[in-house]
């Protein structure tokens, strides 16, 4: 009985022996080995074994990328304005030793110099830059944390600003600013589309007028060529038919109610040429006119007929 009583008291103490010599480090993670209560070495993922009652493992540093988020932070701005930002932070442990026995608490570490470093940066800005260079304030943090927690054994991949909220009196001014200003482009477009509207049709009826006066001006030289035509042909024709004075004078009568048609006529003159036409007319129908032989064969009796119709 005794004899199993002290077989099982040493398989507990082996196992416990064991457990506390022969340790397995996941993969990604890192574990600090004290040696009498002073650092040994650094374990490396995989199997190791521990000198029991002299080697005593830390607890295990994760080596992956972290993200820590930081509740929101009052910040006053370059314009005495108080926004609340949101910070999100990305960081490294590189250097498992740095990180175990330079900071006693590497992520209140991390907000606290997070906080102090953003106070700096937005307190040299005003809202409107605030607002509109994150790029420039996440590069500037990024920059002041790296350096900072570099002897840490930590490495900042990133920060990002999650959000900037001013006071809801500047929400609202901001919000009639922007309003107004939507409504200033709208009319500054409104104004264009007017303006090239109007320019736009003022070259069209531009070229309307000059395709109208190119147009007129065609159909002018088209119908004073036709006119000079009929001119030339009707006066080729007179020529070429030797008219006598007879038909002149008859013609000539023709033409006189036309010089009389039309309402707003209320004087009709009479042409001096009017008793030259008539007498012609008068010579043509006269039994003189009528008999040309005679006047031909003596030249005595058709003068004497001549003067008595003249005196008639």
């Amino acid at each position: 009985m005794v004899g199993a009583i002290v077989a099982a008291v040493v398989v507990v103490f082996l196992v416990i022996m064991f457990a506390r010599t022969v340790r397995i480090v996941p993969q990604a993670r890192a574990g600090i080995v004290e040696r009498l209560g002073r650092y040994h070495r650094t374990l490396a993922p995989g199997l190791t074994v521990l000198m029991p009652f002299v080697d005593r493992l830390k607890p295990l540093i994760d080596l992956r990328e972290q993200v820590v988020s930081f509740p929101p932070q009052p910040v006053i701005t370059e314009d005495n304005l108080v926004v609340q930002i949101d910070t999100v932070l990305y960081f490294t442990v590189n250097d498992a030793r740095s990180a175990t026995y330079e900071v006693a608490n590497p992520l209140q570490a991390i907000e606290q110099i997070t906080v102090t470093t953003l106070r700096n940066v937005i307190g040299s800005l005003t809202l409107e830059d605030a607002l509109t260079s994150r790029d420039h304030i996440n590069a500037q943090l990024r920059g002041v944390l790296d350096e900072a927690t570099g002897r840490w054994g930590i490495r900042i991949n990133r920060v990002e600003l999650k959000s900037i909220d001013p006071p809801h009196s500047i929400q609202d001014s901001m919000e009639k600013q922007m309003r107004a200003e939507r409504d200033r482009r709208a009319a500054i477009l409104n104004a264009e589309g007017v303006k090239q509207a109007q320019i736009l049709t003022a070259e069209g009826e531009k070229q309307a007028a000059i395709l109208k006066a190119e147009g007129e001006r065609s159909a002018a030289i088209l119908r004073a060529e036709g006119q000079a035509k009929a001119i030339d042909t009707v006066f080729t024709a007179i020529h070429a038919g030797k008219p006598d004075e007879q038909l002149l004078s008859y013609e000539y009568l023709q033409m006189l109610p036309q010089l009389a048609r039309g309402d707003a006529n209320k004087v009709f003159v009479i042409p001096s040429e009017f008793s030259q036409a008539v007498a012609g007319i008068g010579r043509a129908f006269s039994p003189a006119a009528a008999d040309p032989p005679a006047s031909a064969g003596t030249g005595e009796p058709s003068t004497a007929q001549g003067d008595e119709s003249h005196k008639a």
